[in-house]
């Protein structure tokens, strides 16, 4: 399992002025895998680039499994309003999940919403419902966008460690402005450079933490150094 990127071009209305242009790299799955990069470098873009929701202007997205098993997914995205979130789960998750996400609502900390409507959440609550939701879905590889932006520090880590013991089979692609979080829990980082900053893409490992195993603080902060150079 793998996605890699060949020579992508990207603008909006003016190539003249790309976002990015003649970018080239890899990542290789499964994994839990992170995209950094300042406001503005493009980093969403490029997600739906990857998961096909935006055609580039040049270059080539190779992915043997196809675009339809990339699920992406932003912390913006809305729920039907006329149902509650148990209703919802329980009309578009498969049957055979019903157990996950029952013991996935108390460990993401929303079992008291299930009987709400999505405008009456939170935005870190939102948040979290939606991840449970593509978390279940059958596609291999997970697009986050900012995913749990809205989420407290704890509950993100937390989760993400979730993430990596329940799902080793997928490779997920975790963009977040948190540059620990990135270093922490990543294994391979791309970061994506400001516009007029070359190359534009430089990648990097980070510490890959997964439950029990121990963190160096200071390994981790000079790998958290290099990433913000980088950017």
């Amino acid at each position: 399992m793998f996605i890699q990127c060949k020579n992508i071009s990207c603008s909006y209305n003016n190539k003249e002025n790309p976002v990015f242009n003649d970018i080239t790299f890899e990542l290789q799955g499964p994994g839990f895998h992170g995209l950094f990069g300042e406001s503005g470098a493009g980093k969403s873009t490029l997600a739906k680039v990857m998961s096909g929701l935006i055609v580039p202007d040049n270059g080539i997205i190779v992915n043997p499994l196809g675009h339809s098993q990339v699920v992406y997914t932003t912390n913006q995205e809305r729920l039907p309003g006329w149902q509650t979130i148990q209703m919802h789960y329980e009309s578009v998750l498969p049957k055979h999940t019903r157990e996950n996400w029952q013991h996935m609502i108390h460990l993401f900390g929303i079992e008291h919403c299930m009987h709400s409507k999505f405008e009456q959440l939170s935005l870190g609550q939102k948040n979290r419902v939606n991840l449970i939701r593509y978390l279940l879905q059958d596609q291999p590889v997970l697009i986050m966008d900012e995913s749990l932006a809205n989420v407290d520090e704890n509950m993100r880590e937390k989760i993400i460690l979730f993430i990596k013991k329940q799902f080793p089979e997928k490779l997920f692609v975790y963009i977040s402005h948190h540059v620990r979080e990135i270093c922490k829990f990543c294994d391979q980082i791309v970061v994506i450079r400001s516009i007029g900053r070359y190359p534009r893409i430089i990648q990097l490992r980070g510490q890959n933490i997964c439950m029990n195993k121990d963190l160096d603080p200071d390994t981790l902060k000079e790998n958290m150094l290099e990433i913000v150079h980088a950017a």
